[in-house]
């Protein structure tokens, strides 16, 4: 299928989606509606029969953009996670963390402290701090929608500011292609600093877990959590009396360990045909392929580990591995149309074309240069629901932009690109990070998003703010970094109150 230069119309699919999405609440029936009007779209501008072609298009882009490794590795990921539910482990490790992380602060604090540690890569993250610290947030009573917030704003704001990361790796291979830079790993350490979203991200994270503060609809979901029982059942662990904080421990280490390997073994760090150094390798890898490795791995140890021990019977094993791909369905659905949506905005419609010609076509003044290419990029990646894809965009274009406009702002205009594509990413509720969070945390993905956005606007008007007086500084780091958290600062204790008050 060719692509049609769609203009204006090229961004109405996601809108559609998103408004569907908060009056329906149905974000499977919004993304199907979504699709197809994109589809309709594009037969209609491409000559198509509008009967079929929308159909046609659709399952088209549906297959071109499905990642199986990802799908294989969620169904997998949820048939480790309840089998070790069904043999009491998760119930021994819930009563075992409670008793060392005494407190919602505590807890919140570990789990932000997890998602940090585990900078590799971002799908990795969001399903292993989800799967490791849920029932330890239940005993707490933390509510589904704060710890899938927390998941994920330490997810992709955490890698891209970690300089060995699947992240890191795939921003060096567009810098290098522009051959602006002498080194690409040298430039993306340089935009650090000035990757201002993904800092005030992690600095609100801190803020609300320490101070245990909240505002907006997440403050309204973490007082409904002090009335319900989140806590897991121990039924299980009562049959099983025999299931230990060593039996969930061990597969999800071996799960962790297992992925590195394989993302640096197919990325070629061990030889082969690549025989990469450690960032190339990270930056060559197939993350999700590797992902699949380890998420096999792990349920074949815990077979291992508890068949012959008969902490279950094989049937009833083999009844958790269904039980717990069943529970990934609507998780599958929502990220396989989720992909399609933002294939056809892409491949067929020529979303990023659009916004790219438009910004190309604009006067900018050299110090609102950084400012607007965050908005630019928050907005394209919010639409396609991507991150990668918008700094690949972007980062081509802005370089000789911000070359020609203010030579001086170089660095903060790069970093704005990266700042603005991971806000953009944070929020969409197409993004596949913000899916896997609702799925690593077990809360609903609208539900997700809407507790989320006042938070991630939050720390997007302070950056926008930072990158104006970057901008009239010519990227005076000091002042750019300090009014940015004053900013944040200020926001935080005007907006949120105890979460212990009364509405």
């Amino acid at each position: 299928m060719e692509a049609v230069q769609a203009g204006w119309l090229s961004i109405l699919p996601p809108i559609i989606a998103i408004i569907l999405a908060i009056i329906t609440k149905d974000v499977v029936f919004s993304l199907l509606l979504g699709a197809l009007s994109g589809t309709l779209i594009y037969s209609l501008l491409a000559g198509i029969n509008p009967l079929i072609g929308p159909i046609e298009v659709l399952f088209r882009a549906t297959m071109e953009g499905i990642d199986v490794y990802i799908i294989l590795f969620i169904c997998l990921l949820g048939a480790l996670v309840q089998v070790i539910a069904n043999s009491g482990a998760s119930a021994a490790y819930g009563r075992w963390g409670s008793r060392r992380l005494k407190t919602r602060r505590s807890t919140l604090l570990a789990t932000s402290a997890l998602g940090v540690l585990i900078f590799i890569d971002d799908y990795f993250n969001c399903l292993t701090v989800g799967t490791v610290m849920r029932p330890l947030s239940d005993r707490q009573k933390v509510s589904r929608a704060k710890l899938a917030y927390i998941i994920d704003s330490t997810a992709a704001p955490v890698c891209i500011l970690a300089p060995i990361s699947s992240w890191a790796a795939a921003v060096g291979s567009n810098l290098r292609g522009t051959g602006a830079f002498t080194s690409d790993f040298s430039a993306f350490c340089a935009t650090i600093p000035y990757n201002l979203y993904a800092l005030l991200t992690i600095g609100m994270v801190v803020y609300l877990s320490v101070r245990g503060r909240d505002f907006g609809p997440m403050r309204k979901q973490e007082l409904l959590a002090r009335e319900l029982d989140y806590a897991q059942e121990e039924t299980v662990q009562q049959e099983v009396p025999n299931g230990k904080v060593s039996d969930m421990i061990i597969p999800i280490v071996a799960l962790i360990i297992i992925t590195i390997l394989g993302m640096l073994y197919n990325g070629g760090f061990f030889g082969g045909d690549y025989n990469m150094d450690l960032i190339g390798a990270l930056g060559n890898c197939v993350a999700a392929e590797a992902l699949t490795w380890g998420g096999l791995c792990a349920l074949i140890l815990a077979f291992l580990m508890f068949v012959p021990r008969k902490l279950m019977s094989f049937n009833k094993f083999m009844e958790g591995i269904t039980e717990g791909m069943k529970n990934m369905v609507p998780s599958c659905a929502i990220l396989i149309l989720a992909w399609t949506i933002s294939g056809v905005c892409r491949d067929q419609l020529l979303t990023a074309e659009y916004i790219r010609d438009l910004m190309a076509a604009s006067s900018i003044p050299g110090f609102l240069l950084p400012v607007i290419i965050f908005v630019v990029a928050a907005f394209l990646s919010f639409s396609i629901g991507t991150a990668w894809g918008t700094f690949g965009i972007l980062i081509p274009i802005v370089i000789p932009v911000a070359t020609a406009l203010s030579p001086n702002l170089l660095i903060v205009a790069l970093s704005a690109t990266l700042s603005g594509s991971v806000f953009g990413d944070h929020c969409s509720p197409i993004s596949d990070t913000t899916i896997l969070s609702s799925t690593g945390a077990e809360c609903d993905h609208m539900l997700h998003v809407s507790t989320q956005l006042p938070y991630a606007l939050c720390s997007a008007g302070c950056a926008a703010i930072g990158y104006i007086v970057a901008g009239l500084t010519d990227g005076n780091l000091v002042m750019t970094l300090g009014i940015s958290f004053a900013a944040l600062a200020v926001l935080l204790l005007a907006l949120t109150r105890k979460t212990t008050e009364t509405p």
